[in-house]
């Protein structure tokens, strides 16, 4: 029989974390990140948050390109915020971090089919803002190791699907840019993808 796999360490938060990024020129920086989580286990409880930023390279946008963290539970959506999402490749060192619009969300709904197309819908107040994924490859698994994570502290078994496209709109406005190619695990995808079945240990 074989051995199981174990992870030693602490696992600190399991869910989902589909996420967007484009750029209008491949040499560019990214114009529109979104990373959205959907947490069924972490030390804050359950809950879901997207992050979205319109202006990253701002730290006091003017409103209509407010940067916002859209969520269920707050102590959760600051605890991604400040211990995953500042430390993911895209979002390292934006001033856009820095001064995010926290707003509670009023509700969540996923569509479509990951084996083609994909969305996420977020609702809070006044701004509806849609994810979704198109083009979408075959699914693949793997675990990177803390030295290899976003944080370079936590090991990340993982399940991701690449895609070919993806848009994020917000109040029915598309923002600007597009995915562009990147290798993970030996596989090439984009820089948008579906990430399911996502757990961070800290090793």
């Amino acid at each position: 029989m074989a051995e199981p796999i174990v992870f030693n360490g602490t696992v600190e938060w399991s869910g989902e974390n589909p996420g967007i990024s484009l750029k209008e020129a491949p040499d560019g920086p990214f114009v529109t990140l979104a990373s959205f989580f959907r947490v069924v286990l972490s030390p804050h409880g359950r809950g879901h948050a997207l992050v979205l930023l319109q202006s990253p390279q701002a730290a006091d946008p003017p409103a209509e390109r407010a940067n916002y963290c859209l969520h269920d539970n707050e102590p959760l959506a600051r605890y991604l915020v400040s211990d995953f999402v500042a430390h993911f490749g895209a979002y390292r060192g934006l001033p856009a971090l820095a001064n995010l619009t926290y707003r509670r969300l009023d509700g969540v709904t996923s569509a479509g089919d990951p084996a083609s197309t994909y969305s996420e819908t977020v609702r809070a107040g006044d701004l509806t803002a849609r994810l979704t994924w198109s083009g979408l490859g075959a699914p693949f698994c793997f675990a990177l190791p803390p030295d290899k994570s976003a944080t370079g502290r936590h090991y990340m078994p993982s399940l991701f699907i690449g895609c070919r496209d993806a848009t994020v709109t917000l109040n029915g406005r598309a923002l600007p840019g597009k995915p562009v190619p990147r290798e993970i695990a030996g596989q090439t995808i984009t820089t948008a993808m579906l990430a399911f079945s996502e757990t961070w240990i800290r090793g």
